[in-house]
C-alpha cells in the first residue's frame, strides 16, 4: 500500500508522463516490475469508479490525468492563477536553479524576464541581490510554503539520475 501511495504521489505532483523506470526512481522503489504492476493495478482502480481522475499509459509512459469531460471545469481555474505562465516557467527556472544569476535566467527566458522578475519580486517568491553586474536570484521561504515543496525535493539528486 505504502508502494502505491508514493507512485500516485509522484503522477499526481509531476502531472507528465513519465517512465516506470523514473517513477521508480522518483517512488524510491528499486523493482520496476513492481512499479509496473502498481500502475496496471492504479489504472484499473480509476476506471473502475467514478472519477474525474484517469491513469493514462503511452507504451512505456504513464500519467495521472483528468479526463476530458471534466477539463472544462479546471480550464477556468488554469486561466484565473495569480501569474500568467511566462512567469511560471521564469519561476520554474529560477527555482531549478537556485540560487541563479539574473543574467542567466535572462539568457534562458528571454528580455521579458526582467518584467517577470519584477513580478516574482513583488509577489514575495524571490529575493535578488546585486552581485557584480548582474543579480543573484533566490527563492524565499513563501515559495517553499505556497507550492508546498521541501527545498531539497526540487533538483534530482545526483545518484538518482
Amino acid at each position: 500500500m505504502e508502494s502505491r501511495n508514493k507512485i500516485e504521489a509522484v503522477l499526481f505532483t509531476t502531472g507528465k508522463f513519465l517512465t516506470v523506470s523514473e517513477i521508480a526512481s522518483m517512488a524510491g522503489i528499486g523493482s520496476p516490475g513492481v512499479v509496473k504492476e502498481i500502475l496496471e493495478n492504479l489504472k484499473k482502480e480509476h476506471e473502475s469508479r467514478a472519477s474525474a481522475l484517469e491513469i493514462l499509459n503511452d507504451g512505456e509512459r504513464w500519467k495521472l490525468n483528468i479526463k476530458k469531460q471534466y477539463l472544462y471545469v479546471t480550464e477556468k481555474l488554469l486561466s484565473d492563477s495569480e501569474m500568467d505562465f511566462p512567469t511560471q516557467e521564469t519561476l520554474a527556472i529560477i527555482a531549478y536553479k537556485n540560487p541563479s544569476n539574473q543574467s542567466e535566467v535572462v539568457k534562458i527566458r528571454g528580455n521579458k524576464a526582467y518584467d517577470h522578475v519584477h513580478t516574482l519580486k513583488e509577489e514575495g517568491f524571490i529575493t535578488s541581490e546585486k552581485l557584480g553586474r548582474t543579480r543573484l536570484l533566490k527563492l524565499t521561504p513563501k515559495f517553499f510554503d505556497y507550492f508546498d515543496v521541501v527545498e531539497d525535493s526540487i533538483k534530482l539528486k545526483d545518484e538518482n539520475k
